[in-house]
């Protein structure tokens, strides 16, 4: 083979200085006993040339004993690499044109191991187009440049040249002819004599490149992560893999696993402006990273396409404008030639997956290439894992499909990268965690537009409707809030389940989003809500008008929720219009009229507008008693709000026993842990805690905690309302510390669950400061209660009550902190 070969010429020419003695002392010999001819009868020509052959020959014999030396001390002396060239390519690392952005970690990583002491193993893997080449390659540069030798091999799915190039990378580091010739004839094993010799020797970085089937490796049929092929961690220098496959089973627990993510947006925009500097802004570079899901490879050719004069659209903005409808074109198109060289498809986005499919399917992943096609067919979002059965597949493709068969696909998926398990929905409530799955938006996008049969049929969007309505039925049906965290997942997908299914049966698909969105409000998930009450009220508005009683129950709801998240003019505007309209329709007395004029009275007490709110919710509490009767939960809710409204007037005596009555007849009725019943008590716990009976409203607010915390669950919006009630009426009572850490608490869970300027986090913030301020600590008590006034001024205006307290509330802690600058500087010590 060409290893035996090149090995052959280098010992020929290891033993020329031996030769050319042998060949100097036939000359000799030849002269003193033979005929001579003419020309030697000249002396000074035959001594000259005696002296010349003399010189070259000792010259040849020291330097075949220095190669014979081998490499000195613990490392090697770098080798010019442009001589390194087995087979008829290159053995030198590529040339990395642009700068490797986003990646500082890593490749700090490899380095740190490079530069070590030891050697080892480092498997860079993940999906196609993460740029697993770009970045081993810019580590080699680096090892290059510090001096070391490197070396780079290009799996070409091939274990008898993997063999050959690990060969000639040893005898490169040194590896004795002799030793390849005990091979050579079967007297060692030849990866063991590689490997012996690699394990001896230090400093050198060995790259094998797209080691895409592992499993072809060998020699043998044994796992890479057995160690005793050509793959191994244990040379004295470093083995740098790149692979898509990223499990650890196949690699070996030696192994140091690097799995690529996208790059963040910031390191995505970078790329772009590297690419196309003129294209736009940092800003419109970053969010058409975003769009491009951080995919080195797609992120690539935008910008390449950026570059070119001619291309139709020259700027960031345009082409992601242009993806929406030219996707096929831009990202999409077909390469002639990547079905038959895996390096071209490598390249192009459109193919750089089906390599992975491909080899997915020769190992007996049949339903893999399937499955992604249905997982593109939702919403790019992540999927509960429950959607993918084998029923759905079979019912979508047609093929015959087990559990068995379609858990090997979503492993297969997973292995290569092409689907990832973000692990848990919700925030964190105590509910155990649901299974998900979900696509890169890239690889979902080139799946979407380029799947291997026509456009998706009625048949697959049917499967997939039946499978999400049953889905929905189901978690709707959980008890408790068992099915919560799968009604946020589910959210997304609902939307386009309306779009296609109103067309087939519009009552049944809106009554499943409408299921679906009341667990959401149960759940506490405002935002998911929101998106489907507007998706609701739109198509309804559509459908049946705006006046409809189903559209203004919608657009009731919808405006409830923007007033969940915070969003009160807004959800003032949509109850105003809704309780016109249903006054016009529906009359004064129908118990819908009566949910709108409450609800728009809740919104108002919110925006500060407390005297209007009382008055509209007596109204209503009157109405409902005689509608509705004393005992009717929603008289019930009615009371309540009206305590509420009056208590923030200052009116705390009558609110206090309006929600101690509400209070005993919600037990009554609906039992002491239904979440009205929950209300009451924290609410009855308030208007105590303003009329000074601390204690009894601390008790009140730690068992409504309590209880909240086990139906609800500990990060559920309620919940966090009680422990920040307690957590104000601990301050109260002096306990300020235990206040502080519980505000604190409250203020990390509400920034996460519902955002750093909802009106409610606002309030955590307030609280907290106010408490640091009780604690002495007044400068930390003043930044806050400043960032707080900053952001109510935007969200609640500037004169809104909540904005007016944090104005009171920065002047009072500004005001400590001063009054404590003046006794430090009077308690200070005069300078004599």
């Amino acid at each position: 083979m060409a290893g035996n070969r090149r090995a052959a010429r280098m010992g020929s020419a290891v033993s020329g200085g031996s030769a050319a003695i042998a060949f100097l002392v036939a000359i000799v010999t030849n002269y003193v006993t033979a005929q001579p001819p003419e020309w030697a009868e000249n002396t000074v020509l035959v001594w000259s040339a005696f002296g010349v052959l003399a010189v070259v020959s000792l010259g040849l014999l020291f330097w075949e004993r220095r190669l014979a030396a081998g490499p000195q001390d613990d490392g090697v002396r770098p080798v010019p690499l442009g001589r390194i060239a087995v087979g008829g390519h290159s053995m030198n690392p590529p040339t990395v044109s642009a700068r490797v952005r986003g990646r500082e970690a890593e490749l700090e990583r490899i380095g740190a191991l490079v530069r070590g002491r030891g050697g080892g193993m480092v498997v860079v893997c993940g999906a196609g187009g993460l740029g697993k080449t770009t970045l081993v390659a810019e580590a080699a540069a680096r090892a290059r440049a510090e001096g070391r030798v490197v070396v780079w091999i290009r799996w070409r799915d091939d274990a008898g040249q993997l063999g050959h190039n690990l060969a000639q990378a040893a005898h490169i580091l040194g590896l004795p002819e002799s030793r390849l010739e005990e091979a050579r004839t079967g007297r060692v094993s030849l990866v063991d004599a590689v490997w012996e010799h690699l394990a001896t020797v230090k400093g050198w970085v060995i790259v094998v490149d797209n080691v895409d089937t592992p499993t072809r490796v060998g020699p043998g049929s044994g796992p890479p992560a057995a160690y005793r092929g050509w793959l191994r961690p244990h040379g004295g220098g470093v083995l740098l893999v790149t692979s898509r496959d990223t499990t650890r089973q196949t690699w070996g627990p030696d192994t140091d696993l690097i799995h690529l993510q996208p790059l963040a947006d910031d390191a995505g925009g970078a790329v772009l402006l590297d690419a196309a500097p003129h294209a736009g802004t940092a800003a419109e570079a970053e969010e058409l990273a975003v769009r491009l899901g951080g995919l080195p490879l797609g992120l690539n050719a935008a910008g390449t396409y950026l570059s070119v004069p001619t291309s139709r659209h020259r700027a960031f903005a345009a082409y992601q404008h242009a993806l929406e409808a030219e996707f096929a074109d831009l990202l999409g198109a077909e390469h002639p030639a990547a079905a038959i060289d895996a390096d071209t498809a490598r390249r192009v986005v459109r193919h750089t997956w089906d390599l992975s499919l491909d080899q997915l399917h020769q190992d007996g992943y049949t339903l893999a290439r399937p499955v992604l096609q249905l997982l593109a067919l939702f919403e790019p979002a992540p999927v509960p894992r429950t959607l993918m059965t084998p029923e759905l597949v079979t019912e979508a493709t047609g093929l015959s499909a087990t559990a068995a068969g379609v858990d090997a696909a979503l492993a297969g998926l997973h292995q290569y990268g092409l689907l990832h398990t973000p692990g848990t929905a919700g925030p964190g409530d105590g509910v155990p965690p649901v299974n998900q799955v979900r696509l890169h938006p890239l690889v979902r996008d080139v799946t979407a537009h380029t799947l291997t049969r026509p456009e998706p049929t009625e048949t697959w969007i049917a499967a997939i409707d039946a499978h999400l309505a049953r889905a929905v039925d189901a978690t709707t049906s959980m008890p408790g809030r068992t099915g919560w965290p799968t009604a946020r997942l589910l959210a997304v997908h609902l939307r386009s389940h309306l779009d296609r299914s109103a067309q087939r049966d519009f009552t049944t698909a809106v009554g499943t989003l409408d299921d679906l969105a009341d667990a959401l409000n149960n759940a506490g998930a405002a935002s998911e809500e929101l998106l489907l009450r507007r998706h609701l009220l739109d198509t309804e508005t559509r459908f049946l008008g705006a006046d409809h009683p189903d559209t203004l129950a919608t657009r009731n709801h919808l405006a409830s929720t923007l007033n969940d998240l915070g969003e009160h003019q807004q959800a003032a505007v949509l109850h105003h219009q809704t309780l016109t309209a249903r006054e016009r329709i529906l009359g004064p007395d129908h118990p819908n009229t009566l949910t709108s004029r409450n609800n728009y009275a809740n919104v108002l007490n919110r925006l500060g507008n407390h005297r209007q709110a009382a008055s509209l919710h007596r109204q209503d509490l009157t109405d409902r008693e005689r509608v509705l009767g004393l005992n009717h939960p929603d008289t019930l809710g009615s009371r309540n709000n009206l305590a509420t409204a009056l208590n923030r007037l200052g009116d705390h005596r009558q609110a206090a026993d309006l929600h101690r009555r509400n209070l005993t007849d919600s037990e009554r009725i609906l039992g002491p842990d239904h979440p009205n019943t929950l209300s009451s008590r924290n609410n009855l716990a308030n208007a105590l805690n303003d009329l000074g009976e601390h204690q009894q409203a601390a008790d009140l607010h730690r068992q409504t905690l309590t209880a909240r915390e086990h139906v609800l669950g500990p990060n559920h919006p309620r919940t966090l309302g009680s422990r920040n009630n307690l957590a104000s009426t601990l301050n109260d009572l002096g306990e300020h510390q235990q206040a502080a850490d519980l505000h604190r608490q409250t203020l990390t869970a509400r920034e996460h669950v519902l955002g750093p300027n909802h009106p409610r986090t606002l309030g955590s913030r307030n609280n907290l400061a106010s408490t640091l301020n009780d604690l002495g600590e007044h400068q930390q008590a003043a930044d806050l209660h400043r960032q707080t006034l900053t952001a109510r001024e935007h969200v609640l205006g500037p004169n809104h009550p909540d904005t007016l307290t944090s104005r009171n509330n920065l002047a009072t802690a500004q005001a400590r902190l001063a009054e404590t600058g003046r006794r430090r500087w009077w308690q200070l010590p005069r300078r004599r």
